[in-house]
């Protein structure tokens, strides 16, 4: 399981809505969330994809659409993710097999 999965079940959503957004937002299926959103995924998407080709004006849009704060720090959070993702990747990390954001598991009494 994903990482960005096990929050969205930490978020509530069930098994199904999580297949569905994640498989949404796999495709690049962003009409259905606000335009700010679609900005944040626009830029996301380049930074993890191409982070060289990132603009001033890709900055300014996402300046515009949240704040310089805010934007600050959607480029800060995805870059560290990406980040991770790279130095998980490279060292063949494996991704947890469940939820660790999720509640423990209860103990049974002996």
């Amino acid at each position: 399981m994903g990482h960005s999965e096990m929050l969205l079940a930490v978020a509530g959503l069930d098994d199904e809505q999580v297949r569905k957004l994640t498989a949404m937002l796999a495709r690049g299926e962003w009409s259905a969330f606000s335009k700010e959103d679609q900005v944040a995924f626009r830029f996301t998407h380049k930074l993890t994809g191409k982070p060289a080709s990132i603009t001033d004006a890709d900055v300014k849009e996402l300046i515009a659409a949240y704040g310089r704060h805010r934007a600050m720090d959607i480029i800060w959070y995805v870059s560290w993710c990406n980040y991770m993702t790279r130095v998980g990747d490279g060292l063949q990390l494996p991704l947890e097999s469940t939820n660790v954001f999720g509640p423990a598991p209860k103990k049974e009494k002996p």
